[in-house]
């Protein structure tokens, strides 16, 4: 993808519809999710690392249901309370093996690696969350499952999924509870906004190359998928767009972006054709918290700074939950 004409990126704030009852909508969901306890079970996983321990946990996402995830920490560290991490993923993938991701349990916290229901079968080495939900006619993909009405949409599951995650964190033992960060890339880095926005406990959000930030114009921007699975959907049911934009409008990045406080860490490419860097902008600038930066890659796409931007993610992020 060509540089992306944005040439007035601090202050680009686009009107993005948020829906009526925006905050009815979640509350609710989120008490319904919350009237199950958020954890189900904590088992320890016996691997060939020597420098960290590893669990295989499962807590309670949307309307209780089991959610997967890995929680890896520095071992030798217990009795201590640690800052945490909690990651979500990119589209298509799911938890993996627990020795794929060790930078934030080797740079001292807790992190906790969040499965992604029904997902995982792209990418990697697979999940183990199944979504016990069907939908109705759907574009090959995730995004327009349910998607006509909010209540039936996969997104609503997801993105209760990864604020529940955060709960889940918190009830862990050896966790600082007053130290939780989000973390997440592409669809992992709407997930965290969402977290972020929904739920206080997060006070750090770490987010790169986000998807479903300004849904309506990275679908003009972009025939990429995952976006492309909405066009797809909509060229076939013409007549329910007016209905799907709405549906959608209820898990668009930039209203979680100003509900939250938490300080917040963007990293995007200009050349993205993926998540157009437009997305991130749109939430970035509306972000509800004063302890904001963004990284800009004029010459990436959706890989963004990669191992360079992670760098400067663990020097953010440790000077703000300080001696580990």
């Amino acid at each position: 993808m060509a540089l992306l004409d944005l040439p007035d990126w601090e202050r680009y704030a686009p009107e993005v519809r948020e829906p009526a009852g925006f905050d009815v909508f979640w509350s609710g969901t989120l008490a319904e999710a919350a009237a199950h306890d958020p954890l189900v079970d904590v088992v320890p996983v016996a691997t060939d690392l020597a420098l960290v321990d590893t669990w295989d946990v499962t807590f309670t996402g949307f309307a209780g249901h089991p959610i997967r995830a890995w929680l890896t920490r520095p071992a030798g560290t217990a009795g201590r309370d640690l800052p945490a991490v909690v990651e979500y993923l990119g589209y298509g993938r799911g938890r993996g093996l627990p020795h794929e991701r060790l930078v934030w349990p080797c740079a001292g916290y807790a992190h906790l690696l969040v499965d992604t229901r029904g997902q995982g079968g792209q990418y990697g080495n697979g999940g183990d969350t199944p979504d016990p939900v069907g939908s109705g006619p759907a574009a090959p993909g995730f995004l327009t499952r349910g998607v006509t009405d909010p209540r039936t949409a996969y997104l609503r599951r997801l993105l209760t999924d990864a604020a529940r995650a955060v709960d889940a964190v918190a009830a862990l033992p050896g966790v600082d509870g007053t130290r939780i960060a989000v973390a997440g890339n592409s669809q992992g880095g709407g997930l965290a906004l969402a977290a972020a926005g929904l739920n206080p406990r997060a006070v750090a959000l770490l987010v790169s190359a986000p998807l479903l930030c300004d849904i309506p114009r990275s679908i003009a921007l972009t025939d990429a998928h995952p976006y492309g699975e909405i066009t797809q959907f909509l060229s076939v049911h013409r007549e329910a767009a007016e209905r799907v934009l709405d549906s959608l409008a209820h898990f668009d990045g930039t209203h979680f972006a100003r509900r939250t406080t938490a300080a917040a860490h963007f990293g995007v490419g200009l050349r993205d054709d993926v998540c157009p860097p437009a997305g991130a902008f749109a939430a970035y600038n509306v972000l509800g918290g004063a302890d904001k930066g963004i990284e800009v890659y004029p010459f990436n796409g959706h890989e963004h700074g990669e191992a360079l931007h992670s760098a400067r993610q663990l020097a953010w992020l440790g000077t703000r939950f300080g001696d580990r």
